[in-house]
């Protein structure tokens, strides 16, 4: 069956397509996808992984079609960017 897998930095975005077994893991299909090796920033234990914008184990079994997405960490707490966001908008307000 073929998977795609999934993942984007602040500079790049790839899609790989993979063929890989029916039932075939997350983990197996992010590894059929040389990405890992790619990308040698790509940490399993700590980053997250989806499916179609859903977070799922990396165990769990994948259907035909289905795109596997790795996520990065956050650099910044979302609140902690809103509350940046609010306070140079405050420091510099627009004229007009």
């Amino acid at each position: 069956m073929t998977v795609e897998v999934a993942y984007a930095r602040a500079d790049l975005q790839v899609v790989q397509a993979v063929r890989v077994v029916r039932g075939a893991s997350v983990r197996e299909a992010i590894r059929c996808s040389g990405l890992l090796g790619r990308f040698p920033e790509i940490d399993l234990a700590e980053y997250r992984v989806g499916v179609f914008g859903r977070l799922r184990d990396l165990d769990a079994p994948l259907a035909p079609g289905e795109r596997v997405e790795i996520y990065r960490s956050l650099r910044i707490d979302p609140k902690e960017a809103r509350r940046r966001r609010a306070a140079a908008r405050a420091a510099h307000p627009r004229d007009g």
